[in-house]
C-alpha cells in the first residue's frame, strides 16, 4: 500500500509540476538565475508536496480499504475455533493464547 501510495503521490507531484511549468512559461528566459537562486528551495517544496501528498494519499487507502478488516478478521477468529476447521493446530494455539 505505501507502495502504491508513493507512486500516486509522485505521478500527481509531476503533474502539477508540468501544469505548473506550462503556466509560467513567461519566466523561461530567466530560468538559469531563478533555479541558481531559488533551486534549493523549489526542490524542498517539492519534497514536501510529495511526502503530504503521500500520507494524503495512504490515509485515504487505510479508510477505503480496511475499514472493514476487524470484522472480517474476527469472522476468521471464529472460523478456526470450529471442529470442522482444516487448521487444528492453528486452532489449539489460538485456544491455548486465550487462556
Amino acid at each position: 500500500m505505501i507502495a502504491n501510495t508513493a507512486l500516486l503521490a509522485a505521478v500527481t507531484t509531476f503533474l502539477l509540476v508540468a501544469w505548473l511549468a506550462g503556466e509560467l512559461v513567461y519566466l523561461v528566459p530567466f530560468k538559469r538565475a531563478i533555479f541558481w537562486a531559488y533551486g534549493w528551495h523549489l526542490g524542498g517544496l517539492a519534497l514536501v508536496l510529495f511526502v503530504n501528498l503521500s500520507g494524503w494519499f495512504y490515509l485515504i487507502a487505510r479508510w477505503m480499504f480496511l475499514r472493514d478488516a476487524g470484522r472480517k478478521l474476527r469472522h476468521m477468529d471464529r472460523q478456526l475455533e470450529t471442529p470442522e476447521s482444516v487448521h487444528a493446530e492453528l486452532r489449539e494455539h489460538l485456544q491455548a493464547r486465550r487462556r
